[in-house]
């Protein structure tokens, strides 16, 4: 058994970096160019090729290019509000988010 600890160190580059793999992955397997998939998506060549090199991309970019590769049900997900289980986690959740802090005085 090894004693190496693995820290989570994803920072927004990283995981833009990550997005853009996943996507030009993704544009292989349907074996579209960057520029055919620029085109499908209504974003600019010049953009979509950035995107993949860097990562870089607006919101809206993204998403575009999400409708073209038919991956828009990932990002509706994303911040999607908490679903419970039972009555006993809604309360339990209640009883937390009702505590608060002292006020330095």
């Amino acid at each position: 058994m090894t004693n190496i600890l693995f820290f989570n160190t994803a920072n927004p580059i990283d995981i833009a970096l990550q997005i853009a793999t996943r996507v030009k992955a993704r544009r292989l397997e349907l074996n579209l160019t960057q520029e055919g998939l620029a085109s499908r998506a209504g974003v600019k060549f010049a953009t979509y090729r950035r995107f993949e090199q860097t990562g870089e991309i607006s919101l809206r970019g993204l998403l575009q290019i999400g409708f073209a590769l038919n991956c828009l049900d990932e990002f509706n997900a994303l911040f999607a509000q908490k679903q419970y289980q039972s009555l006993d986690d809604v309360l339990n959740e209640q009883s937390v988010n009702r505590k608060r802090g002292k006020k330095n005085e």
